[in-house]
């Protein structure tokens, strides 16, 4: 038994190590934790069980057969974060740069069907170039493989890919199918073809950075969720995130006392609305003082940024909160940021959290861009998101709520279980300036004093249309409530919602206007 037990650990040790030192020297001189490195890292200490340690590829061709390493660059298994049971694969950039062939393909399928099948969430750390070329269709083949489970599994369990490396062609179709995407500041690249290609191809002359660096896809292209300054801090992020997460989508998220009184007056934000309504002020502000202790997870925080999502607490029960930001474009709707915030939404009634929003909205972004750029379907994602979601929904109108974009914020008539309003809130077709401009012309155009009779009727606009009360006459908000008492509301109202239960007409699934 010594002799085979020697011979076991003789086998694990050269798993441990399946790049050969050379490889894992030159990969921490890069500042990159190894693929172990980073699972002992993230899971709970000593509770990871790493599977198929011991798998090669069978392959052949192109000098395959003379290098068959342990692993075959993927570590798989499971363990724990927080006490919580989680799946893990690590792409090991060390053995064949990370590139998938048909084994390691298969370790991926077969950690991912676990966590399917034991309702687990799914992390994937991603740090690999893509198919392996001397495997051919093998490879490409093991590639649908995991984008097939990443479909079956989305909406069952949380999907998380945290990008490590460098990430081309196939390689990135997984992390876009799963729920979030984290990547490392100067360290993460992401793109379908890189620099060399696209200058080829169009003639283009950009950077690894430019074309699929981490600020990129946070700012401009929207893939990213969450970008850190570093590998440790990013692990750190997944585990936060994980916190506000229930494990599948039968379960509810975790519940996570803080010690916040959940009847806490806010006293200041009394006070946050400038007195112009034209004035922009920050509704992270209105956020941060009715959450527990003021934690505030944001989602996309640097990308189409008139609109804010994220994941808080009130009570010590995790809620999705989607406002307008008026600090950014007066908080207006356009294509990028309804994209977002629908995004944001279904994940949310996908895994069972309550959705908040804090309506200040002046309407739907104008400008022939928009419109060529299908504004009217884009905008149509976000009002079939919360049409559709049947967790609890709350809304709290601050200020303005114009137009069509006021019902597409969570509205009532779309299915709000709760709408409230501050006194300062306006809800109305438009402003009042364009209202008066559109339903009095012709006594404008005929008055002796056009500037005061245009300034008096917009005064009688506010007074008779612009305000909170003809609404609450009418039930479209359930009331309105002082500034102050916006987190005991909530917290109460989410107290009641708890047990909402909702009957889905039968049906294969809806046609999402994509």
């Amino acid at each position: 038994m010594a002799e085979r037990l020697a011979q076991l650990e003789a086998r694990k040790a050269e798993a441990r190590a399946a790049g050969g030192e050379k490889a894992i020297e030159r990969h921490r001189a890069k500042g990159r934790m190894t693929a172990r490195e980073r699972v002992e890292y993230l899971m709970d200490e000593d509770s990871f069980q790493e599977l198929d340690m011991l798998n090669r590829h069978y392959a052949s061709g192109m000098g395959l057969e003379d290098s068959r390493p342990y692993t075959d660059g993927v570590i798989t298994g499971f363990g724990k974060i927080d006490g919580r049971k989680v799946c893990v694969y690590s792409q090991d950039f060390t053995v064949f740069g990370g590139a998938l062939g048909e084994t390691h393909g298969e370790k991926i399928h077969k950690i991912m069907d676990l966590a399917t099948s034991m309702g687990l969430p799914i992390i994937g750390l991603n740090d690999g170039a893509g198919a392996r070329i001397q495997e051919g269709v093998a490879g490409l083949n093991a590639y649908g493989g995991i984008f097939y489970r990443n479909a079956r599994a989305s909406g069952v369990v949380p999907q998380i890919s945290v990008i490590l490396g460098p990430c081309a062609g196939g390689a990135v179709y997984s992390p876009a199918l799963t729920d979030f995407i984290f990547m490392v500041k100067d360290s993460s690249h992401m793109f379908i073809t890189g620099p060399d290609v696209v200058k080829t191809v169009t003639g283009e002359d950009v950077t690894l950075e430019e074309l699929g660096g981490a600020i990129t896809h946070a700012t401009k292209s929207g893939v990213a969720n969450f970008v850190m300054p570093d590998e440790k801090s990013v692990l750190d992020e997944v585990r936060y995130l994980l916190s506000f997460l229930p494990s599948n989508n039968m379960e509810e998220p975790p519940r996570i006392m803080s010690g916040d009184d959940p009847d806490r007056l806010c006293e200041n934000l009394r006070d946050l609305l400038p007195s112009s309504p034209n004035q922009p002020y920050d509704m992270k502000k209105v956020i941060t003082a009715v959450v527990d202790d003021g934690d505030y997870m944001e989602v996309h925080a640097t990308y189409a940024q008139q609109v804010t999502c994220g994941f808080a607490r009130i009570d010590g029960h995790t809620v999705g909160i989607v406002s307008n930001q008026p600090q950014v474009l007066a908080g207006v709707l356009d294509i990028d940021s309804s994209e977002k915030a629908a995004r944001f939404v279904r994940t949310c009634d996908a895994f069972n959290v309550p959705i908040i929003t804090f309506v200040d909205v002046p309407g739907f972004m104008p400008g022939v861009d928009q419109e060529y750029g299908g504004i009217i379907r884009h905008g149509a994602k976000l009002l079939y998101a919360f049409c559709e979601a049947t967790v609890p929904r709350i809304s709290i109108i601050t200020r303005k709520a114009y137009g069509g974009a006021y019902v597409v914020m969570n509205s009532k008539s779309i299915g709000a279980d709760l709408a409230y309003a501050w006194p300062t809130a306006e809800l109305a077709v438009m402003g009042a300036s364009g209202a008066v401009e559109i339903v009095h012309r012709r006594e404008l155009a005929n008055a002796d004093d056009p500037e005061r009779t245009r300034l008096e009727m917009i005064e009688d606009y506010e007074e008779r249309y612009a305000n909170p009360y003809i609404a609450a006459e009418r039930g479209f908000i359930d009331d309105v409530i002082d500034p102050a008492e916006t987190r005991r509301v909530l917290a109460r109202s989410l107290d009641l919602l708890r047990g909402k239960r909702e009957d889905l007409p039968k049906r294969k699934h809806g046609n999402l206007p994509l």
